[in-house]
């Protein structure tokens, strides 16, 4: 960070309206010629923005051409609405017609097309925030474009990308949800995911009960405190090591089911559910586990009796 050369003070003041830029605390001008890059116009409401601005959109990697592309109407209308004349169709038509083949040129773009309309698909279905999916999209387009897709299938590279993404976030997908929206079995899933982060070196974090934590909540609709108190129980099983070696989704189910029962969530039922592949049995067994030792000497209102399961 710069200092005032003056008194080494941080807190320096950029005036934009004099072109200066100078100490908070001694006032030293430290520079005379400052260049405003912001616009020349002004506005005050986010009307005004919009009218104003003279640039486009984001750029959307989930969309073929990034969202940067012009659309030759195909109800042959003008851009007042007026029908185009007749003896102008048959250029339109063509022009229409070589615009089409011209997002199809390379055998990169006819994959793109197919894959991010999936991509589209699974995110949907999945739930998966827009920022995630543009972050899919984006890297899917790295692999496609160092040839990483070829000879595996569309729908288990998408997977394996939504798969990478997702556990660099925090918020895995598991296998077998991947594997239900894709069509694609978890071995080919695996592969292509293997294959993707081998070709960029990629350290995928390992997922931990805590990150499934959050999207088990908002499945049992728990309330805020109960997903507090969840993540709570999962941290202080962690550090009795009572979990290590467990599946971090039954581990993540138990705790949700623990805090809601604890703190008399009616949102909570009170059999346990089986989620994302894994038992209800084993589930229950995992919450034996974590009431017994990471609530041991706690109130007695933790003690509560063991829900109801059918098996």
């Amino acid at each position: 960070m710069e200092r005032c050369p003056g008194c080494g003070s941080k807190r320096i003041i950029s005036d934009y309206v004099h072109g200066e830029l100078f100490c908070g605390d001694c006032g030293l001008v430290i520079e005379e010629k400052l260049f405003d890059f912001g616009p020349e116009w002004r506005a005050f409401d986010r009307e005004d923005i919009d009218k104003r601005a003279r640039t486009g959109g984001l750029l959307r990697y989930g969309k073929l051409t990034k969202g940067l592309t012009t659309e030759i109407d195909r109800y042959d209308r003008d851009i007042k609405g007026k029908a185009i004349p007749v003896e102008k169709k048959a250029e339109w038509y063509r022009l229409r017609k070589w615009q089409k083949r011209s997002r199809m040129a390379t055998s990169l773009q006819r994959n793109l097309s197919i894959a991010l309309p999936e991509l589209d698909r699974m995110c949907s279905y999945l739930k998966i925030s827009t920022n995630i999916k543009e972050e899919c999209a984006r890297l899917y387009r790295k692999a496609a474009g160092r040839g990483l897709v070829k000879g595996r299938s569309i729908e288990s590279m998408v997977a394996a990308v939504i798969y990478i993404i997702t556990r660099q976030h925090h918020s895995p997908i598991t296998l077998e949800e991947l594997e239900e929206v894709s069509g694609k079995t978890k071995k080919d899933i695996g592969k292509s995911y293997r294959k993707i982060a081998q070709g960029f070196n990629l350290k995928i974090p390992t997922a931990g009960a805590i990150d499934y934590i959050p999207r088990l909540a908002i499945k049992l609709n728990a309330s805020g405190k109960t997903l507090a108190k969840a993540t709570e129980i999962v941290k202080k099983a962690t550090e009795l090591s009572i979990v290590s070696g467990k599946v971090p989704i039954s581990v993540a189910a138990a705790a949700v089911y623990l805090a809601g029962h604890i703190l008399n969530d009616e949102n909570i039922p009170k059999k346990i559910e089986g989620f994302m592949g894994t038992t209800k049995s084993t589930i229950q067994e995992r919450y034996d586990d974590l009431k017994k030792y990471v609530l041991e000497g706690e109130n007695e209102r933790y003690n509560e009796k063991r829900p109801d399961n059918d098996r």
